[in-house]
């Protein structure tokens, strides 16, 4: 079992930044893909971002390139990657979530599916005031 925490989420207002943070741990040693994908309310849940272990492939939702930033992990007892958001607006309001994947794909549309992934964490809530 892979346990992911979320945190950094919270009240912001539009234009400003945010970084939230994934800390996976237990089992880690197999997984491959750490991605980002968030939930507005009442909405389905969305890619946002993904990367592997290594750093050397990152994905994007097409939507979000520019803004959002995945950090290469870094990996010590725990594996940490952060999730960094710029220019924030009201419609990036929602809750965001961390995954953990044993699989590697050069796809971006197979790893922006979230059956792509076996571990999620609980969700940080980021709201985007106007």
């Amino acid at each position: 079992q892979v346990r992911l925490v979320e945190s950094g989420g919270g009240l912001v207002q539009a234009g400003n930044s945010l970084r939230l943070s994934c800390v996976a741990s237990r089992e880690i040693g197999n997984i491959i893909t750490m991605g980002w994908f968030r939930q507005p309310a009442g909405k389905e849940r969305e890619f946002v971002a993904a990367t592997t272990m290594t750093g050397h492939s990152t994905y994007y939702a097409d939507s979000k390139k520019g803004r959002f930033t995945i950090s290469r992990p870094t990996v010590e007892n725990e594996i940490t990657v952060y999730l960094q958001m710029n220019d924030l607006n009201p419609e990036d309001t929602a809750v965001y979530y961390c995954a953990s994947s044993f699989r590697y794909s050069p796809a971006t549309g197979l790893v922006g599916q979230t059956d792509f992934y076996n571990f999620w964490g609980q969700g940080t809530q980021v709201t985007v005031s106007s």
